[in-house]
């Protein structure tokens, strides 16, 4: 619409209509602002936190945080990260430093010992590091005056090398064959035959099931992408068909909680650890994960391929899931004790 036209518009339209048009035009209702979802309020309360503090840094560590979050970072990852660098920084300027930019590497060994000496495990005094590392790489990248230099000669931290737990198959008999309640039936075999983690399938909803490919639908964060598909086997499926038939059709959630919340962690704990008191397993040690553990076991044990079931664990690299591979080869197993039955019956050929 060019300037002639628009002013044609303004004198015939507006200047002819009644003051209530006007009103029903310029007068819409405002729409309520949408509520906070759980990773904005997360990111709010990280960084109303960090302004009170006197910290070393802390507009960067600011724009680390809205950086992270605009990437679509879990809640719970912004949370790790925004512990991690107030104990760094707060550490850093105690070493009598006045800038960020005088960071180096012996400040980051010494921060690395110091969480040692406090008595922190190997796994978390790691995970303080990896998210020192990522704020330097940000560091480095958005602004000048840090050395590239720490980046290409980490301080590394040597972690116990943990196999994952699988169930044993005459524990996992008597697990399942200890569960009376369908709702509790369901949940087990649903994180024994999909591998799914267990806040995966707290927050699974009955829009994200197809029961017709018996498939889940896993969704990335706060985001309407798809992380990935899950199947479930014949067993589950009898099994969350029952739970279906009884479960409130109102609630959103395939397991819930109270109003309409999704079912929370410490309940399935709860419930997993009363099944395991009805099987009297409830001093083996093993835990919801350990669900996870045997379905990948068990696939790796039926041949399927590394790759394949990366996919459907939600690893990010091969490297994770590999450490099923050690855990798993039965096959190797089973090849060497029939060779060495051969072996001992003499029933090997000798070399010509």
């Amino acid at each position: 619409m060019d300037q002639d036209q628009l002013s044609t518009f303004n004198s015939t339209n507006l200047s002819a209509s009644h003051p209530s048009d006007l009103n029903a035009i310029f007068l819409q209702p405002v729409a309520p602002p949408a509520k906070p979802s759980a990773r904005q309020q997360v990111r709010d309360r990280l960084l109303d936190k960090i302004y009170a503090q006197d910290l070393l840094g802390k507009s960067y560590v600011e724009q680390y945080l809205r950086h992270k979050y605009r990437r679509n970072c879990k809640a719970n990852t912004l949370r790790q990260a925004a512990i991690s660098l107030v104990q760094f920084l707060s550490f850093f300027a105690n070493r009598g430093n006045t800038v960020l930019e005088q960071l180096s590497r012996e400040d980051i060994e010494a921060f690395v010992e110091a969480l040692q000496d406090r008595g922190l495990k190997p796994t978390t005094v790691n995970t303080r590091l990896r998210n020192v590392y990522a704020f330097v790489r940000y560091l480095i990248l958005e602004y000048t005056g840090f050395d590239w230099g720490l980046m290409e000669r980490k301080v590394k931290l040597k972690l116990p090398d943990r196999l994952p737990r699988a169930i044993d198959p005459q524990h996992l008999d008597q697990l399942l064959g200890a569960i009376d309640d369908c709702r509790d039936r369901a949940l087990i075999l649903l994180l024994l035959r999909t591998g799914m983690r267990i806040g995966e399938l707290l927050n699974c909803k009955l829009a994200d099931i197809d029961l017709n490919e018996q498939k889940i639908l896993i969704y990335q964060s706060d985001k309407t992408s798809v992380g990935r598909a899950v199947y479930y086997s014949t067993d589950a499926q009898q099994a969350l068909l029952a739970w279906l038939r009884l479960r409130d059709p109102g609630k959103q959630h395939l397991f819930y909680g109270q109003k309409d919340k999704p079912l929370c962690y410490e309940a399935a704990r709860s419930i997993f650890q009363r099944c395991l008191q009805k099987a009297d397993l409830q001093y083996s040690g093993y835990t919801l994960h350990c669900l996870r553990h045997t379905f990948a076991t068990g696939l790796l044990n039926a041949k399927m391929p590394l790759e394949c079931l990366r996919v459907l664990l939600g690893h990010s690299n091969l490297e994770i899931t590999r450490r099923y591979a050690r855990l798993s080869d039965k096959t190797r197993e089973e090849e060497y004790f029939t060779a060495m039955q051969r072996i001992l019956k003499g029933d090997v050929d000798e070399p010509h």
